[in-house]
């Protein structure tokens, strides 16, 4: 009788042997911890990619209930504990507040902010320039407010933009309500001037996306891992940005230079003008909304202004923890704006629990990763490199991982483990200082490569704008591909320069 291979492979390894032999063989492996220990890194290792799946796949399925599930099933098997799980999370408060309080925050900035990207849109006729602003812009406010909601102002205006000039090409006015993604009711004659006007909405859509990850790098607000990583390494404000300076400035000044390059040059999609036509309608619609702008909505703008000015003082000098500086620009904001009925409030917060919950089912997947020593042989790797080589080593890691997971989850992972090498004695200070600077600037700036790596990508993607300017995810990809390429070569660049200085 033929045997399978499974059977022929047992039947050699153990041969002829008597059963009480074979049964304590097979014993001895299923009891020794050794081959337990094994099992648990493998079986981590496995939850890890799976996890890191789900935020692939973030476009089918936000990942909060396959990673949730994930992470359920971890604490069920053992692989890590709730306990653990609720050290991440108390260790981590400080993030949680960021989220949780100022992009509610700043949700109450965006009359403000609306107002200030309108003006930027119709008072600059050169389209590099144009960009070159969209660019820094973005950049400025997202160092000190959250991206994802620069972005969602950005989106906002564009919205608006281009439900105008949509209504008034198909003869419908300013004011009327309709189905703005419905092109039947525009002529042949002005359908070029429509897909112009989309590419052009693009082009800026990018850019601004871009500022904000250009900005985000800056400051510990910037981004969620931002506030992480700087806890972790006892950094304030002024602080942080000192230390991500020596690599966030030239990426910035690469990125504003790529701009320039790809505006004058026409390429990946780049250099699309705003049609005359379509200027027109939209500064004749402008005029409108300025002339019909009542007090009371300018005193908000300026209210919102004064808000927003507070809050930059108050992280240059770092009054308070960010989430409560965060609380209190909602206070602010809220009272001087008229906000007072409880069912107003509850919209600012809807944008960011979601994430917030996500944040959690990632401490969880990081628990495992401590309990089981998934990333000691990895970082026991690159510590055992040359000094000069290490902080570059991670910068690469982190752009790759968090070009197709999410920067928040990478960070989390790399800080703590380097954090454990400093408690440890393995690496001085001054080199840790170097490390965590290539992971955060590892995880912002190459990650711009998809929208998986960054939120504020993501949101851009998957918003009610993307179908109506005809924004992919290939074509995303395509115009994010030069700075993609220039800012990550110029973050490695200046990361070997402070690694060879540490």
């Amino acid at each position: 009788m033929k045997r399978s291979i499974p059977q022929a492979f047992i039947s050699n390894f153990l041969g002829n042997t008597p059963s009480w032999y074979k049964l304590t063989i097979i014993t001895f492996l299923l009891i020794n911890p050794v081959v337990w220990q094994i099992s648990h890194f493998l079986a981590g290792w496995l939850l890890v990619i799976e996890f890191i799946f789900t935020l692939a796949m973030a476009l089918r399925c936000y990942p909060l209930q396959p990673g949730g599930l994930l992470a359920l099933e971890a604490v069920i098997l053992g692989m890590t504990s709730s306990a653990t799980v609720y050290m991440e999370v108390a260790n981590n408060l400080e993030v949680i507040l960021l989220l949780i309080f100022m992009v509610a925050g700043i949700f109450y900035l965006k009359d403000m902010l609306l107002f200030v990207f309108t003006k930027i849109l119709l008072g600059v006729r050169s389209k590099t320039m144009l960009s070159v602003l969209f660019v820094a812009v973005s950049a400025v406010l997202s160092a000190f407010l959250d991206a994802l909601t620069v972005t969602a102002v950005v989106i906002a205006v564009a919205m608006g933009f281009f439900g105008v000039y949509h209504r008034v090409s198909s003869n419908k006015g300013f004011d009327e309500d309709y189905d703005h993604a419905d092109d039947s009711g525009i002529g042949n004659e002005t359908r070029e001037d429509l897909e112009q006007f989309r590419a052009f909405l693009r082009n800026l859509m990018m850019h601004a996306a871009i500022g904000t990850a250009l900005g985000g790098v800056t400051t510990l607000v910037g981004e969620p891992q931002n506030l992480l990583i700087a806890t972790v390494a006892g950094w304030d404000f002024v602080t942080f940005f000192i230390h991500m300076s020596h690599i966030s400035m030239p990426v910035l000044a690469a990125g504003l230079l790529t701009t320039v390059a790809v505006e004058k040059l026409g390429w990946f999609g780049y250099g699309q003008k705003l049609p005359d036509a379509a200027r027109h309608i939209l500064e004749e619609y402008d005029r409108l909304e300025t002339e019909n702008r009542s007090q009371e909505q300018k005193a908000k703008i300026i209210a919102q202004a004064l808000v927003a000015l507070f809050l930059v003082v108050a992280l240059a000098f770092h009054l308070a923890a960010v989430g409560i500086i965060g609380l209190t620009v909602i206070v602010l904001a809220t009272t001087f704006t008229g906000i007072i009925e409880e069912h107003r409030l509850g919209h600012a917060f809807t944008e960011a629990l979601p994430f917030t919950a996500l944040l959690v089912v990632f401490f969880g997947i990081v628990g495992v990763i401590h309990d089981q020593h998934l990333f000691a042989p990895i970082i026991n790797y690159v510590f055992s490199l040359p000094h000069d080589a290490q902080a570059p080593m991670f910068y690469v890691a982190n752009g790759v991982l968090s070009a197709i997971s999410d920067n928040v989850f990478v960070a989390t992972v790399y800080i703590n483990e380097i954090k454990v090498a400093l408690d440890a004695g393995t690496i001085s200070r001054e080199h840790f200082d170097a490390l965590a600077v290539a992971v955060n600037t590892g995880t912002n700036i190459p990650s711009v490569a998809t929208p998986n790596g960054q939120a504020a990508f993501l949101f851009l993607l998957t918003s009610a704008l993307a179908p109506l300017i005809r924004l992919s995810y290939m074509r995303m990809v395509i115009l994010a591909l030069p700075y993609t390429i220039i800012m990550s070569i110029t973050g490695l660049l200046a990361t070997i320069y402070l690694g060879s200085n540490a």
